[in-house]
């Protein structure tokens, strides 16, 4: 049960990092922390093998040359970038990792069409009195962490170190 209770730390954080990029448009660093020390308990509880916990790692550390890369030439945010490597780590070297980073490319460009198209009538939204997060009214950039959340949450169970806490609870 402990395992299962570790496991929820990876939606929540999620949930957490979507509404502060939201209403704040950044994600605060306790987050990835939180997720990467979640993974670490929850790797422990399970009994991973250290080269298996290792590769997990490794699948991060890939995933963060590649935001390090769109972070550099401004494409990404530095709080998107550590989210979603530290998220790439619960999947570890999988098809997991590939359906996880699939997901949230397809939700960030529906997201991002979605708030520019809201941008661009912006006026008629102030006009009718609606109340919006300024992310998604006045900001220049995207609050991302919406997406990583939203594809985290559609490939969650297919996590391998989460399909592994979950049997821990299984009827035998």
């Amino acid at each position: 049960m402990l395992a299962v209770t570790l496991s929820l730390i990876f939606p929540l954080c999620l949930a957490m990092a979507a509404f502060t990029d939201l209403f704040e448009m950044k994600i605060p660093n306790a987050i990835p922390l939180v997720l990467l020390i979640g993974f670490g308990a929850l790797a422990f509880v399970l009994g991973l093998p250290l080269g298996l916990t290792g590769l997990h790692l490794a699948a991060g550390l890939i995933v963060f040359f590649g935001c390090f890369t769109l972070f550099a030439v401004n494409v990404m945010g530095g709080g998107d970038a550590k989210l979603l490597t530290a998220a790439a780590v619960w999947y570890g070297f999988n098809i997991s990792l590939v359906e996880f980073l699939i997901e949230v490319a397809v939700f960030g460009g529906v997201l991002t069409l979605m708030i520019l198209a809201l941008r661009s009538q912006a006026n008629t939204v102030m006009a009718l009195g609606l109340r919006l997060p300024r992310s998604l009214i006045v900001e220049k950039k995207i609050p991302y962490g919406i997406a990583i959340a939203i594809g985290g949450f559609c490939s969650f169970l297919s996590a391998p170190v989460v399909t592994l806490a979950l049997a821990t609870v299984s009827p035998k």
